[in-house]
């Protein structure tokens, strides 16, 4: 089931429309379409209690502008784009710099603080955007869609697409920040992640990768097996000083194109609650917090706190543009960009 609600208007008169999608269980999410945003996922936890696993905010207006993108769909290209220049058929494009010395996320307006569009077909609910030729300094004008499903089986599946009228870089994924204990219930550092990842990608100290491929292996960025995220976070590791904590790419492993793969697993002994995150995407970056204090007031009327909950952004890797040695993130005009990323959650 599929209820729509208006949840106020912006200041130039668009309404913000919230989803629920409701499931037979019980089971729902909740959808925005300021940023084409996840605003909550409540599923039962071991003693059947539904919990919001989820990271948001109690009052819509502050997802507008907020550092941390909270559930957000981030693009034209997510991520970090070094010194916020790339260059397409020779041409240099000069983008905005909104993260230190770097692009961020599709620059500070990008589009997840556009409202999106939305329609519901069938147990669909598909947000789409169109920017423009020049919009935030990319070129070509392009077309964007994210559909969300969620089905009985308490699998949320986003698929993002887009096509350009002309020759453009895309990279699109959600910014969800997960807590398997519930939203404001304290810091993830005790649950379990697992990530199919044997490589990762070292950032110089921008946070801008090299352009080496690295091996987890005997690092702590190793998470080939389960392990508490608290673990190593504080580790004495190069990495991990530059990024306050998590804030990596890792490289998937089984690079199939265009098929979904395992790409990482987040546990909560606490709550029983287990998260499987599949995509087709060739990375993943997971970010765990570490400057979401002062993020605004959660849904649960608390201040947001660091490592309150953690990413996993399913995406192309950092800097594609700049990095030959990447997969590529150019979509030539008329072409079809695709992408999946599945969330299926359980009880362990």
């Amino acid at each position: 089931m599929i209820t729509k609600e208006i949840l106020g208007q912006m200041s130039d008169n668009n309404d913000v429309v919230k989803f629920t999608l409701t499931n037979k269980s019980g089971a729902k999410v909740t959808l925005i379409n300021l940023g084409a945003t996840i605003d909550s996922i409540l599923v039962p936890n071991k003693k059947g209690d539904l919990v919001d696993v989820t990271l948001g905010f109690k009052d819509y207006k502050n997802y507008l502008n907020d550092g941390a993108a909270l559930g957000k769909s981030v693009g034209r290209f997510a991520n970090r784009i070094a010194l916020g220049k790339f260059t397409l058929d020779n041409k240099v494009y000069n983008l905005a710099i909104n993260n230190g010395v770097n692009h961020l996320h599709g620059g500070p307006t990008g589009f997840m603080n556009r409202i999106w569009s939305s329609e519901v077909i069938a147990n669909d609910v598909i947000f789409t955007y169109t920017a423009e030729d020049g919009e935030e300094g990319y070129p070509g004008e392009i077309t964007v869609s994210a559909t969300y499903n969620w089905s009985d089986d308490n699998e949320l599946k986003v698929v993002y697409s887009a096509i350009a009228k002309a020759k453009t870089i895309v990279n699109l994924t959600n910014h969800v920040y997960f807590n398997l204990n519930g939203e404001s219930s304290g810091d993830v550092h005790a649950q379990e992640l697992k990530v199919y990842a044997s490589k990762y990608l070292p950032t110089d100290d921008t946070q801008v990768p090299t352009g080496e491929f690295a091996a987890v292996a005997g690092t702590p960025m190793d998470f080939t097996a389960s392990k508490a995220i608290g673990q190593d976070i504080d580790a004495d590791f190069e990495a991990l000083k530059i990024g306050h904590g998590y804030d990596h790419c890792w490289v998937l492993d089984n690079q199939t194109i265009d098929c979904m793969k395992p790409a990482a697993e987040l546990y909560s002994k606490e709550s029983g609650i287990l998260l499987e995150v599949a995509t087709t995407q060739p990375a993943a970056q997971v970010y765990t917090g570490n400057w979401l204090s002062g993020a605004g007031i959660s849904k649960a009327g608390a201040e947001h706190q660091n490592r309150y909950g953690v990413a996993i952004e399913c995406q192309n890797f950092p800097d594609a543009p700049n990095k030959p040695n990447f997969p590529s993130p150019i979509l030539e005009a008329g072409d079809k960009y695709e992408e999946s990323i599945c969330f299926k959650f359980s009880i362990k």
